[in-house]
């Protein structure tokens, strides 16, 4: 599904934050977030007594990740909270899951595996219905590690970091594309994604690469202006000026070779513009080009 409206809801994609669980693979962890990031997301979408639905489609314990965010919520005041797990087209489609959908102010999307999001809900109504809300209203989509990266239309969906930066070990797939200019990575610092953002970037030159340390999140508004919150940082990867990208060119497991990948460091209260291009640092520093 590809949508380029602009938006008068918000996107919140946030890095993950795996402080609870047990396991190092993200699809069997609680993936908690941090109250600071959730707080911001309940004020987002209007304030304690919003409606916000939990999907944790991606998850592969359901059950512990949904019980984990009504705690999480409960303890800021917000209790009119709803999951849904969705496990096929049909259930997305299904009049339960709109309704629940058509009645909320935000959805958020919980972590795991992001290509089990677009199997299940991708080209759906219930698809179709999240993109109406963003484009007509204050709706609120969120989502934590697996959840956020699924928000760009072109969508990492796979690749381990020692092995990135050798062509074809970064998997791509389309995602939701509530994001069109940028490519979302997840537990970036955490996990030393680098190289795996970077190949992304080497096969996708015109879009912004943006990684997120964990506990770390961007407020998307009018599907443009991006502001960092969180205890973290971002990276973001501009690879517009690259050279010497011979990726289409290579063959698989080939090391890449690129340069003049203009890369920033940014941290809460810091913005950018997907859009310009621009980033302004925090404490009134004017703004100026990315590229």
């Amino acid at each position: 599904m590809n949508n380029s409206k602009i938006f008068k809801g918000t996107l919140i994609p946030i890095g993950g934050n795996e402080d609870k669980g047990s396991g190092p693979n993200e699809m069997y962890t609680h993936d908690f977030i941090q109250a600071g990031i959730l707080s911001n997301v309940v004020k987002e979408s209007g304030g304690n007594q919003a409606n916000i639905v939990v999907i944790t489609t991606a998850s592969q314990i359901p059950k512990e990740v949904g019980k984990n965010y009504q705690t999480a919520f409960h303890s800021l005041g917000c209790s009119n909270l709803h999951v849904l797990d969705i496990r096929s087209k049909k259930e997305a489609e299904s009049q339960k899951v709109l309704q629940r959908i058509e009645k909320a102010d935000c959805v958020m999307f919980s972590g795991g595996d992001q290509s089990e999001i677009i199997k299940h809900i991708e080209g759906t109504q219930l698809h179709q219905l999240i993109f109406e809300k963003l484009e007509q209203s204050s709706f609120v989509v969120a989502g934590t590690s697996a959840g956020a990266m699924c928000m760009s239309q072109e969508m990492i969906a796979g690749g381990s970091s020692p092995d990135a930066l050798k062509k074809g070990n970064v998997k791509m797939k389309k995602g939701m594309g509530f994001i069109q200019k940028a490519i979302i990575d997840s537990h970036f610092i955490q996990r030393g994604r680098f190289g795996r953002l970077a190949e992304a970037m080497a096969q996708f030159p015109e879009l912004l690469g943006i990684g997120l340390a964990e506990d770390t999140a961007i407020v998307i508004k009018n599907s443009n202006e991006c502001k960092v919150i969180g205890s973290g940082m971002i990276i973001l990867f501009d690879a517009l000026s690259l050279t010497h990208n011979r990726f289409n060119e290579l063959n698989k497991d080939t090391p890449l070779s690129i340069a003049n990948l203009t890369t920033h460091i940014l941290a809460y209260g810091d913005r950018f513009s997907l859009n310009e291009r621009k980033i302004e640092i925090f404490r009134s520093v004017p703004a100026v080009p990315v590229s």
